[in-house]
């Protein structure tokens, strides 16, 4: 007798033995699921709330010296500068180091629109290169290639979760006279050669949006380096140009990190390194399932990543997602168009995209991101990856 095949997401769970799904299908697995985060931390954010409003710090103060100190040291450097935002971090980090007007900064063209909006916000123009293929981190053969004579600095962003290259990076950039300036906003806690992101170039920016890995209660960044005079800059940058109550001895902005936010992400920062393990226990268990049609990301043996997000890759990317989404999966895509592609940056000049970018451009077209977070539940994983095999047989081969 001819054994039947399963077809819904639930039997192919069973049949490849994913485990019994313990959830009702019509539950959506969601993309990202902050109330189970903020539901297991209740008792210790609202004490971290109420000691707020005692005091009320609410600008600047003990909670965010302290988050500062507890900050830096979590990225083995000497200073960490609390700021509004991530992009706030970019732009006041590359305004510290005296770049601006005139002077070029190389972005990766694959990466969230931030990254080059802060060097325009610092004055700066951007130059976009390519990535890699199998990491969609930024390419050093690329970056070299662009280089010129006005290129003052280079952000590396270390994107879903991964450091890009920073042996190679930081060899060129001494070569070249650059400022090495990480873009670390979705790899909070992730390694390079067994340092952390934050402490491998002259100085780093994070983003503590909501959904990162280190995510505050609303908007928050932080710029981290072991150069003390270039933190103390940003410290009065980001103070109305502060130095002390009533000297002003900077064109300075409002840009602080809130001491209530601070105060959140002290509770958060104790949880960091354990909710980053649980992210990599998904992604090995989505990766043990998913089919050959979904290209995922390369993992570096050199590189400890934190799986910010969970990116594969197909050629069918926009119908993978229809059906994924019907299917109850929750689902993102990052990021398109490609960075140089944006209508916001249709009148740099031609030199911000001085080489092709069909890598970049590859990557803005067939990425998607699966569910990933570290509250997921292993059924849920396991109806991801059922999801992607019955999804990727309605397709067909892709060719990645």
């Amino acid at each position: 007798m001819r054994e039947a095949v399963p077809h819904t997401t639930a039997e192919r769970a069973v049949s490849l033995g994913f485990g019994e799904p313990a959830i009702d299908r019509a539950e959506v697995v969601p993309f990202v699921a902050l109330d189970r985060q903020h539901a297991a931390l209740e008792d210790e954010l609202q004490e971290a709330f109420d000691r707020v409003w005692r005091t009320g710090a609410f600008i600047l103060g003990g909670e965010v010296d302290a988050f500062e100190r507890e900050f830096a040291d979590y990225c083995e450097v000497a200073a960490c500068v609390g700021v509004s935002s991530g992009t706030s971090a970019l732009a006041l980090a590359l305004i510290a180091a005296g770049i601006g007007r005139g002077d070029e900064v190389v972005v990766p063209a694959h990466t969230f629109i931030a990254s080059a909006l802060g060097v325009l916000h610092a004055g700066a123009t951007p130059v976009f290169c390519d990535v890699q293929a199998d990491t969609g981190l930024i390419d050093p053969d690329s970056l070299d290639a662009v280089v010129g004579p006005r290129t003052a600095a280079v952000i590396p962003v270390h994107l879903y979760g991964q450091a890009c290259d920073m042996d190679r990076i930081n060899a060129l950039a001494a070569t070249r006279g650059l400022f090495v300036l990480e873009d670390a906003a979705q790899a909070h806690g992730a390694r390079w050669h067994g340092r952390p992101v934050g402490s491998l170039g002259d100085a780093a920016a994070f983003s503590f949006y909501p959904s990162k890995n280190l995510g505050a209660l609303g908007d928050g960044g932080a710029v981290c380096t072991d150069d003390t005079a270039l933190a103390q800059r940003v410290a009065q940058l980001r103070h109305l140009g502060q130095r002390g109550k009533g000297e002003h001895l900077l064109i300075g902005y409002n840009a602080r990190l809130h001491g209530l936010q601070a105060a959140l992400l002290r509770v958060k920062l104790a949880h960091l390194n354990r909710w980053n393990d649980e992210r990599r226990r998904h992604a090995k268990r989505l990766r043990g399932g998913l089919p050959n049609g979904l290209s995922p990301l390369a993992e570096r043996p050199q590189s400890t990543c934190v799986y910010h997000l969970f990116p594969v890759r197909h050629t069918s990317r926009d119908e993978l997602a229809e059906l994924l989404s019907a299917d109850g999966i929750g689902v993102g895509m990052h990021y398109t168009p490609a960075a140089h592609r944006h209508p916001a940056f249709e009148l740099l000049p031609a030199r911000s995209c001085p080489v092709e970018l069909p890598e970049s451009e590859a990557w803005a077209g067939q990425e998607l991101s699966l569910p990933m977070f570290a509250e997921l539940r292993e059924a849920e994983v396991d109806r991801v990856v059922a999801a992607c095999i019955s999804a990727c047989e309605q397709l067909g081969p892709a060719h990645v």
